[in-house]
C-alpha cells in the first residue's frame, strides 16, 4: 500500500491550478458529506442504545480505519470532520423540510459539477479515474493542508 505522502503527492499533481484548488475546498467536503447523507438515510433493522443504526455509521468506522492505516495523526482530523457530518445528517433528518437523501442528492450533483468544472480548468482528469481510492484521498489531501497550517505532522 502506498504511503500517505505518496498518495497526497500523486493527488496533488492534478490539483495545481488555484481555481481548481479553491473549487476542491468547497466540493470535496460537500461530496464527502453527501455520501455520508446517502448512507445515513439507509437504516438497518436494529438499534444500539436506543438509536437506529444506519449504513453511514458502519461505513464511517471502515473509512476511519483506512485513514488510521495511512496516518497515525491524520485520522483524528478525519474522525472529527466525519463526526460533524454525521451530526449534521442527524439534525437535517430531524428538523429539515427536505428528506436527507434528497438534500444529499442536490449537494452531490452540484459538487460533482463543480469538481468536473475545476478539472476542466486544470486540464487534467480527476485522480479517481486512475484509482478509486483517490475518492478517499481527496478529503485527506485537504486535511493535510489544515494540519500543516496548524503545525501538526502527518
Amino acid at each position: 500500500m502506498p504511503t500517505l505522502q505518496q498518495w497526497l503527492s500523486e493527488y496533488g499533481e492534478s490539483h495545481q491550478n488555484v481555481t481548481n484548488k479553491t473549487i476542491h475546498w468547497i466540493c470535496v467536503p460537500a461530496i464527502f458529506f453527501s455520501i455520508i447523507g446517502f448512507l445515513y438515510s439507509i437504516k438497518l433493522p436494529f438499534e444500539i442504545t436506543g438509536h437506529r443504526v444506519n449504513v453511514a455509521l458502519i461505513a464511517f468506522v471502515l473509512i476511519i480505519f483506512y485513514y488510521f492505516l495511512l496516518s497515525k495523526s491524520l485520522w483524528i482530523g478525519m474522525l472529527l470532520f466525519g463526526t460533524i457530518c454525521l451530526l449534521v445528517c442527524h439534525l437535517i433528518e430531524l428538523h429539515f423540510f427536505v428528506p436527507l437523501w434528497a438534500f444529499s442528492l442536490l449537494i452531490f450533483i452540484a459538487a460533482w459539477i463543480g469538481q468536473f468544472y475545476g478539472h476542466k480548468i486544470e486540464g487534467k482528469k480527476p485522480s479517481f479515474f486512475k484509482d478509486i481510492q483517490f475518492l478517499l484521498i481527496g478529503p485527506a489531501w485537504l486535511m493535510s493542508f489544515i494540519y500543516r497550517r496548524l503545525g501538526i505532522s502527518l
